[in-house]
């Protein structure tokens, strides 16, 4: 932390000497985009390419300057004071930065994103958390946490939460796991991952539940990294059968996105494996679907023109075509059609035991 303390008092100074020289300042960071990323198999993730872009000091820029400035002074601040913020409350803070108030909240979101990637650490690292629940955790799983005040260990046991679950924390760094799963089941929606959890499908099958919520939040991609890293677990990810379940989800976990490209290679999980519904799913189980929206059929076409991932991966391409021709798209309870429990006793039993079905 003292490290990204020193950077942001280096990079304030030199700012601030530029001006004293009348020379004008730059502020550079990294394009976070799809079009500035590479996707190699060899690394597992979203990879910057380079380029980036800049912008100088000027009349038009003086309050993004400014901004930036003030949220690296905060940063500091909460560095220094071993004290955190929620995404929301810098936002609140910076009403009190006069001219350099954000009107919006992503205007200060976009600041911050800026900010990590200039310093090419993640926001966490400069005290900011998100304001999102970090995912659910049910299962063959001991998470080794510290209690705050006494600093002494605490075991916390993901079987012994009866009808609930353990909640990811916002910061996974200084956990501990023991577990003698087999795998990692990572499930799109929380009901599914109720269902899961009420018929202990993790005692079943000898692995670990985890419910991502939709798109998963940081500490959740970073807690499966971490956990599947060291624990040398297999992640079989498990979403609904759409565009949205298949690249802003599952995409986003395995390899990461356009966006967080300069912190992909930490949270991103590179071992992960798609077992949820496929095109080949809707057809074989006869599962009720819904029509493809033209928003469904812009993100596949968007996915085949301009995704790294997608285009390495055949299989997928076949997925996305496949599945714009039938013009439909299915929910992970449309399985509930063969009764409530057919996701428990058949069809993630079968999936698991076929690697063929799996998509890459």
């Amino acid at each position: 932390m003292n490290n990204i303390s020193e950077e942001i008092t280096k990079s304030a100074s030199d700012i601030y000497n530029k001006i004293k020289a009348k020379e004008k300042p730059i502020l550079s960071s990294p394009i976070r985009s799809l079009s500035n990323v590479r996707y190699d198999l060899t690394e597992g993730f979203f990879d910057l390419k380079g380029r980036m872009k800049t912008r100088s000091l000027s009349a038009s820029t003086v309050k993004t300057f400014a901004q930036t400035l003030k949220m690296m002074s905060l940063s500091k601040e909460i560095i220094k004071n071993s004290d955190m913020a929620t995404k929301r409350e810098a936002y609140y803070v910076s009403k009190n930065w006069g001219d350099a108030r954000f009107s919006e909240q992503p205007e200060s979101d976009t600041v911050m994103d800026d900010i990590e990637a200039m310093f090419g650490v993640n926001r966490e690292q400069l005290g900011f958390i998100a304001d999102e629940h970090g995912g659910s955790v049910a299962g063959e799983l001991v998470v080794i946490d510290k209690n705050p005040d006494t600093n002494q260990e605490i075991r916390i046991d993901c079987t012994k939460f009866g009808s609930g679950s353990y909640s990811i924390p916002s910061d996974v760094e200084n956990l501990k796991f023991e577990t003698n799963a087999k795998f990692i089941l990572a499930i799109e929606t929380s009901g599914m991952f109720e269902r899961l959890n009420k018929h202990s499908y993790w005692k079943k099958d000898n692995c670990i539940l985890i419910s991502m919520g939709g798109v998963p939040s940081r500490a959740c991609r970073r807690f499966i990294r971490r956990l599947s890293d060291e624990g040398n677990l297999p992640v079989f990810v498990f979403t609904d059968g759409d565009f949205y379940g298949y690249f802003n989800i599952y995409r986003t976990l395995k390899v990461g996105s356009g966006n967080a490209a300069h912190i992909n290679r930490y949270f991103c999980v590179p071992k992960a494996k798609f077992i949820g519904i496929t095109p080949n799913d809707i057809n074989e189980y006869k599962l009720p679907t819904h029509p493809l929206k033209d928003v469904d059929i812009k993100r596949g076409k968007d996915a085949l023109k301009n995704d790294p991932f997608v285009k390495y991966h055949k299989e997928w391409q076949r997925a996305i075509k496949e599945q714009t021709a039938m013009k439909t798209r299915a929910e992970q309870q449309a399985l509930a059609k063969w009764g409530l429990n057919f996701v428990v006793d058949t069809y993630l039993p079968e999936k698991i035991k076929k690697p063929d079905s799996w998509l890459p």
